[in-house]
């Protein structure tokens, strides 16, 4: 009878030490997988284009998809790039108004930045100093926040309906803020459909579905190189 008691005492133990052991080796594999699914999470994590503009950027009057922002993420989809593209476009916005919402839009990291943005203030016969420097605002504070984010300025004209004196010193704002903070330049973003009545919507403004394909080829070499 003491030889069994010694027996069961033992076969407890072994049981005991198997239970702790195997509790520690499940701590340990749950605390490696978890680690190995943070670690893979960060290395996997999408790129993002933001491009940040109005009207022209939102793809107004026809379906976002077909904006030079949707065929953008098209072009990369079918050359097999891990970016996603944000469509940041708000019809009517200003430089001021940009600049207001910016902080939304830089929650998350984006790699490459394409501002749009000042036509509406050109139309509208708005300071040019003003726009100007909110352009500079709008970089300072992309860079401030996220100093590895590559950065685009598409340029803008408008017609000289304020003026040719107001509309040659809007043009020059776009190489001029380029210039000042070191970042790319699309020369014009409508080059080859501004003033082409059969690539623009009836307003004369805006890009139809075909203006955006001309758009998408004239920014695409500039954001082909960033990425």
């Amino acid at each position: 009878m003491k030889f069994k008691r010694y027996a069961s005492s033992f076969l407890l133990q072994i049981a005991l030490a198997f239970f702790i052991l195997s509790c520690g080796n499940s701590a340990e594999k749950k605390a490696a997988e978890e680690s190995n699914t943070e670690t893979t999470s960060v290395e996997t994590k999408q790129k993002t284009i933001l491009f940040f503009g109005n009207s022209l950027t939102a793809g107004y009057g026809i379906d976002q998809d077909d904006s030079f922002a949707g065929l953008t993420q098209a072009r990369i989809d079918s050359l097999g790039m891990d970016y996603k593209v944000i469509n940041g476009g708000l019809s009517g916005e200003t430089t001021a108004g940009g600049l207001s919402r910016l902080d939304w839009f830089l929650e998350d990291e984006p790699s490459i930045f394409v501002l749009e943005l000042g036509g509406n203030d050109g139309l509208r016969g708005i300071q040019l100093s003003e726009t100007k420097s909110n352009l500079l605002a709008i970089i300072d504070k992309v860079r401030a926040k996220y100093p590895n984010t590559k950065i685009i300025l598409a340029g803008m004209q408008i017609p000289p309906n304020m003026g040719q004196e107001y509309t040659e010193e809007f043009k020059a704002i776009y190489p001029d803020v380029a210039k000042e903070k070191n970042v790319t330049l699309i020369p014009f973003l409508l080059e080859g459909v501004a003033g082409m009545p059969e690539l623009n919507l009836p307003d004369g403004i805006h890009p139809t579905e075909a203006g955006h394909k001309i758009v998408l080829e004239t920014i695409w070499p500039y954001i082909q190189a960033k990425l």
